[in-house]
């Protein structure tokens, strides 16, 4: 699974491909938001931009989905590097840091540091569960799959 490293909070946090970035950091208790968008914030929907987080340059850039028209239209005199947690899935393992517009005093070292230590890619894509068949082993299940079903509410006879 792609794991996302949360700079400023020291963490490291599992999630599944696709997933929202906002999502998983509030269901991991990660804070997004300064005050004023603890008191009022959007609830997602990408009108607030108070939860927007730095992305730093190399590997954890891609590993987002593009940019929308609504963070192209919100963070247009922001860095390129910044997104708004609620419109970004997460598609590979990245780097995050949490509002950057907060200040961070040994940001470049808290950032080397984290850079230095690999992340999983993990996988890109949800698992997928292969149906079961009956074993030989087991006559039961063989007898219940060749069973007809009996009429359902929908068929003719049910009236």
């Amino acid at each position: 699974m792609p794991m996302i490293r949360f700079v400023r909070e020291g963490r490291d946090v599992e999630c599944y491909p696709g997933e929202n970035l906002r999502e998983v950091a509030l269901r991991e208790g990660i804070q997004l938001y300064g005050l004023k968008g603890t008191l009022g914030n959007c609830g997602g929907c990408g009108q607030c931009i108070t939860c927007f987080v730095d992305v730093p340059d190399g590997p954890s850039q891609v590993a987002l989905s593009p940019r929308t028209a609504v963070e192209d239209q919100k963070l247009r005199r922001r860095s390129q590097s910044w997104r708004l947690a609620c419109q970004a899935l997460v598609n590979q393992s990245l780097l995050v840091i949490t509002r950057p517009q907060v200040g961070l005093s040994d940001r470049e070292a808290l950032l080397a540091a984290a850079q230095a230590e690999p992340l999983p890619l993990g996988p890109t894509s949800w698992p997928v569960v292969e149906a079961q068949t009956p074993s030989a082993e087991d006559p039961a299940a063989d007898a219940t799959a060749e069973q007809p079903a009996g009429p359902t509410a929908t068929s003719d006879e049910a009236c």
